[in-house]
């Protein structure tokens, strides 16, 4: 039997290919007869769905993955899996590589690609530290989600709460009543 595993770091993530209807459909056309898919970081150890796929297969299947990273984003995790998928008589086929086997060569190239995933993720990681490290210097920033309301409408809504009640302000503005109580509590009180 021939399995296909699609991973992403997120449901929404589209980019570079790598969405999971994306990876499905690369998996179907390489002979994948049933596709399991997570929707994790890779740095998370649970994946129900790889659990899932593993318990279920057996000697002389085939397990195809598009990257290399989408099984396993460090060298330590992909190599155990890779060795145990190899012991139990089960073909990874990784689309972009090709057949990862025991042989020295194999151990060789699975070993460079899972290195340079775990670096790749790493450099990731650290520009994204990089980032809000010079994002937080500047006095305006605010980690999460952006505002959804700037200066101007919350001074305006918080202007018409004075003459008018919430309900009406939230149909005048079209900002929730939840909102402007919160915005009304964050207010500074003199």
């Amino acid at each position: 039997m021939i399995y296909g595993y699609a991973r992403v770091s997120t449901q929404a993530q589209a980019k570079d290919g790598n969405s999971l209807e994306s990876q499905s459909l690369e998996l179907r056309k390489t002979g994948a007869e049933k596709i399991f898919s997570d929707a994790f970081t890779g740095t998370v150890t649970e994946r129900p769905e790889l659990d899932r796929l593993l318990a279920q297969m057996q000697f002389g299947d085939t397990i195809v993955v598009t990257k290399l990273d989408r099984i396993a984003r460090n060298l330590k995790q992909g190599i155990e899996l890779i060795d145990t998928l190899n012991e139990c008589g089960i073909t990874v086929n990784v689309l972009n590589m090709g057949v990862i086997d025991n042989t020295p060569t194999g151990k060789l190239i699975r070993n460079i690609m899972l290195s340079l995933a775990e670096w790749e993720r790493d450099m990731i990681i650290q520009r994204t530290q990089e980032g809000k490290h010079i994002a937080r210097q500047n006095p305006e920033y605010r980690e999460g989600r952006p505002r959804k309301y700037n200066k101007a409408q919350t001074a305006h809504a918080l202007d018409l709460l004075k003459t008018h009640s919430y309900r009406q302000v939230a149909n005048m503005t079209g900002i929730s009543k939840a909102t402007l109580v919160r915005m009304k509590s964050a207010m500074p009180t003199l």
